[in-house]
């Protein structure tokens, strides 16, 4: 244990609780905090000189501050969206205290220093919660890549197909090797929305079924662009990562790369988990996304990769837009889930409705995808661990109303709900900022930037 420096006698906070995430189970705790990390973790009983002592309510769980690498923001320029103000405060309240942002679909997309600049100076001062920022890697990029992994981003974000804003164009075959091959010389991380193009079926406007969409994108989609990764990957020896995970018939190759030592990881997200083809009403486009949420059988597939511990990650891949853009066409509609406050919670409900324990989910939030961007100071409750909490109330039951989220637009496939758990405290680096009943009381959060080697040149 790290215990308090010499010269800090009174911690700053002592948070107790019978149920608390340490080193991978429940047990009694006392989490001694001292500048904004946690410096002991005690017997919940131990005597500690502090200035203040806080004692989780019987029944609810001290987890570690979720992380969430998968988020749009959309500021600057498409503010209307959504925003760093909102997002932050939606993240809080789901107990979430770290966000990674995308490169996409802000104005500019973050592929150059310049415009990496640019989203930092809209965000700073603005955000309740921690956030970093992904690259962009598109055609235009290539062969400079180098420059903005050292101003901070933790990796690169490509499409292999059409990303639906012209500002972010995907990359070809060709070009998504040689991506590849330049995140290896430089040891970064590409992170891949696989779909390969020639598997999609071009359509315009399409109506209000859901299977008619559905048909647009099939698994070979998904099974033709992963192949194409893992191939790049394995003869680079690249970092890569697969993104939003929703084709279940792919998880053999990524268990069988991983096996092969091929340098790579892979997450899916709580609509894909939480909802199945069969049960989307027609026209409720809130429920689009692209690679699409598929049929029941693919569902439990996707969950047996979960607990196998072939996904390593659950992230929300919250991309929200104004409700004007959700039309009732699945042709037309913009694509993508709002749920970066609710996604956990979905999780949990499906999984005790699976037998899952909360304990089989808790790595997938935490540690997985800090993990995936090098912030292991996060993710866990442990000496040396930024101070960033998340009460959870694993009982509580209600019904999501998009009306009463932080997200700007109220747009969410989430909407109507029946969910089990609530989130009912946040902290961070020993504050708390958010309360079930206050909502967010405390905007505090910082930038994050990529952690560097000893080597490199520091932010």
């Amino acid at each position: 244990m790290m215990g308090l420096p010499a010269a800090a006698a009174t911690a700053d906070l002592v948070v107790r609780a019978h149920r608390a995430w340490v080193d991978g189970t429940f047990r009694p705790a006392a989490v001694v905090v001292h500048d904004g990390r946690v410096t002991d973790v005690l017997p919940v009983d131990a005597v500690v000189d502090t200035v203040q002592d806080h004692t989780v309510p019987d029944g609810q769980v001290l987890l570690p501050g979720l992380v969430d690498t998968h988020v749009h923001v959309n500021e600057p320029g498409r503010t209307e969206w959504e925003g760093f103000a909102s997002a932050t405060r939606a993240a809080a309240m789901g107990g979430v205290t770290t966000i990674v942002d995308m490169p996409l679909n802000s104005i500019p997309a973050t592929t150059t220093v310049e415009a990496l600049a640019v989203k930092r100076a809209s965000a700073e001062g603005r955000v309740a919660v921690d956030v970093g920022f992904w690259g962009g890697a598109v055609p235009a990029s290539l062969g400079t890549l180098d420059a903005l992994h050292d101003a901070g981003v933790f990796g690169f974000k490509c499409f292999t197909a059409p990303s639906g804003v012209d500002e972010f164009p995907h990359l070809d075959s060709e070009q998504l090797r040689a991506a590849i091959a330049e995140v290896a010389r430089i040891d970064a991380l590409l992170i891949v929305h696989a779909e390969d193009p020639e598997h999609l079926v071009p359509h315009q406007a399409l109506g209000g079924r859901y299977t008619d969409f559905l048909a647009t994108r099939p698994v070979a989609a998904e099974r033709s662009a992963i192949a194409q990764v893992i191939d790049g990957a394995r003869a680079t020896g690249a970092r890569v990562h697969v993104l939003h995970l929703s084709d279940a018939g792919a998880l053999p190759m990524l268990r069988a790369a991983k096996d092969d030592g091929v340098r790579i990881t892979v997450e899916t997200c709580p609509h894909y988990l939480s909802f199945e083809a069969g049960t989307i009403p027609d026209g409720a486009t809130a429920y689009k996304c692209c690679p699409p949420i598929r049929d029941d059988a693919n569902r439990d597939a996707l969950w047996a990769g979960v607990l196998d511990g072939t996904i390593d990650l659950v992230v929300s891949d919250h991309s929200p837009s104004t409700a004007d853009l959700k039309t009732d066409d699945w042709g037309l509609a913009w694509g993508g889930v709002a749920g970066l406050q609710v996604g956990f919670r979905a999780v949990w409900t499906e999984a005790e409705r699976r037998g899952v324990p909360l304990q089989a989910l808790l790595p997938l939030f935490t540690t997985g995808p800090a993990a995936l961007v090098g912030l292991h100071d996060r993710g866990v409750i442990a000496p040396g661990a930024l101070a960033h909490f998340a009460v959870f109330d694993p009982a509580a039951r209600s019904v999501v109303d998009v009306a009463g989220l932080e997200h700007r637009n109220p747009v969410s496939a989430f909407d109507g709900l029946r969910v089990r758990g609530s989130v009912t405290e946040t902290w961070l680096r020993g504050h708390r900022i958010a309360t079930a009943d206050g909502g967010v009381v405390r905007v505090e959060g910082r930038l994050a930037g990529r952690p560097v080697l000893a080597s490199e040149t520091p932010l």
